[in-house]
C-alpha cells in the first residue's frame, strides 16, 4: 500500500457514499484521539460540522478535536466498510490537515459545505450550521484496502 496525493476516482466515490468517518487528530500527550464524524467530501476536500448533537461542552470551539486541531493540524480520516462476506471488506484512510472554518471568515465556503451537508444528511435540516464552525480537512495523502469499488451506500 503506497499512499497517493489524491484519492482516485473510485476511493473518492467510496469516500462520498460513506455515512460516517472515525476522525483522529493528535493529543497533547500524544496520543491519537478518535471520533465518530459525519462529513462531506466536495472536490479533494472534506468538511466535517461542529453540529447540535449533544457535547460534553457548549462551545463546540472548546472541543477537544478542535484544541488537537489548534495545537496541530495533522489528522486522519478512515472510513471502512465492514461485510460478513469479506470480499467485500475495505477501508480508505485519507491524511491532511485541518483548519475551522468560520461563517464569517470564509462565507461563500461555508455556505457551500453547509448545503452539501445538508445535501447528504437530511437530519441537518433542523440544525443551524450557519452559526457554527466547519472543520475544513484538506487531504494531502490516500491509502485504501480491500473492495472499495462498489457504488453502494457504506453503513
Amino acid at each position: 500500500m503506497t499512499a497517493r496525493a489524491a484519492p482516485t476516482p473510485a476511493e473518492s466515490t467510496f469516500l462520498a457514499h460513506a455515512r460516517t468517518a472515525t476522525l483522529a487528530t493528535i493529543a497533547p500527550d500524544g496520543r491519537p484521539r478518535l471520533v465518530p464524524v459525519c462529513f462531506v467530501l466536495v472536490g479533494t476536500t472534506v468538511y466535517t460540522p461542529l453540529d447540535e448533537k449533544p457535547k460534553a461542552v457548549s462551545d463546540p470551539r472548546s472541543l477537544a478535536r478542535v484544541r488537537d486541531i489548534e495545537r496541530r493540524p495533522d489528522v486522519t480520516l478512515l472510513v471502512d466498510r465492514w461485510a460478513e462476506d469479506w470480499t467485500r471488506l475495505g477501508w480508505l484512510r485519507c491524511q491532511g490537515r485541518a483548519k475551522l472554518i468560520e461563517a464569517d471568515a470564509a462565507p461563500a465556503e461555508h455556505r457551500a459545505a453547509v448545503a452539501a451537508l445538508r445535501a447528504k444528511y437530511p437530519q441537518y435540516d433542523t440544525h443551524d450550521l450557519e452559526s457554527r464552525p466547519l472543520i475544513r480537512i484538506t487531504i494531502d495523502g490516500v491509502v485504501s484496502w480491500g473492495a472499495i469499488e462498489g457504488r453502494e451506500r457504506l453503513t
